[in-house]
């Protein structure tokens, strides 16, 4: 199935349990500034309650000195949690995470639409770096996620997780933070779910140079679909967004 959506410059492929999203936003118009506008507040901070000018001051200091490398994660995170609102899922977690002056979060994602649940992971890159395509992207994500099911990491992302959806501001339901409270103490205990009995969202950012190219959507979703079918999940949606610059975000912060 194909479709796309008005806010975003998009197209989007059904095949199996996989969903494929590409975006490209070469360009930010009117309508993207003011639906990021109308939702800046609830993705960066919930139902705070704080004026748009604050909040986006709080994220202007959080940018300021950061490696271009920071910037890009941090810009292609946001872009997710904004896109998949469109798509009208539910954000169980804030893109300022709970410490101060940082966006990082055991996973980059949490959400539900409906009865289901939802993990995302994004990873980002230039288009000039080495293995930087939508694919190794993908796969980085992927990885990453599998590490966190399995224990592979430091801490437990499932702690972090509930933290952000114990929140007031985000409005978690009960029912999902009990699950990820249960989640959470299993990783406690060595106890580790397998990835086969969740929905993930790996999604790629590839920012270009500052002038847009285009490609071939049709080769990138034949390539992605074909790796991905060996993969081990529940449901996946995959998302590649291509932007054109890290500086269109920045800009539009400074606005």
């Amino acid at each position: 199935m194909r479709a796309t959506i008005n806010t975003f410059k998009s197209i989007s492929f059904t095949e199996n349990k996989i969903e494929l999203h590409f975006i490209d936003l070469e360009d930010y118009t009117l309508e993207l500034m003011e639906y990021i506008n109308h939702h800046f507040v609830t993705i960066c901070e919930g139902d705070s309650g704080s004026d748009i000018e604050t909040v986006k001051q709080r994220a202007r200091d959080f940018f300021e000195n950061k490696s271009d490398e920071i910037k890009m994660g941090a810009i292609a995170e946001f872009f997710i949690h904004l896109y998949l609102k469109k798509q009208g899922f539910k954000q169980e977690c804030t893109f300022f995470n709970l410490e101060e002056g940082s966006i990082k979060k055991g996973f980059d994602g949490y959400y539900s639409k409906g009865e289901a649940e939802w993990i995302m992971e994004s990873k980002a890159g230039r288009k000039e770096s080495q293995n930087s395509s939508h694919w190794n992207k993908i796969k980085t994500a992927y990885n990453d996620l599998t590490d966190k099911f399995r224990g592979a990491v430091k801490n437990n992302p499932w702690k972090n997780a509930y933290n952000h959806a114990s929140l007031i501001d985000v409005g978690t339901h009960n029912s999902i933070r009990k699950n990820i409270k249960m989640l959470s103490d299993n990783f406690t205990k060595r106890i580790f779910p397998s990835i086969n009995d969740f929905n993930i969202i790996p999604a790629s950012t590839i920012f270009l140079n500052g002038q847009w190219e285009d490609y071939n959507i049709d080769e990138l979703k034949t390539n992605i679909l074909d790796k991905v079918s060996k993969l081990n999940f529940k449901t996946m949606i995959i998302i590649c967004v291509t932007k054109k610059s890290i500086d269109l975000f920045l800009d539009f912060l400074r606005a």
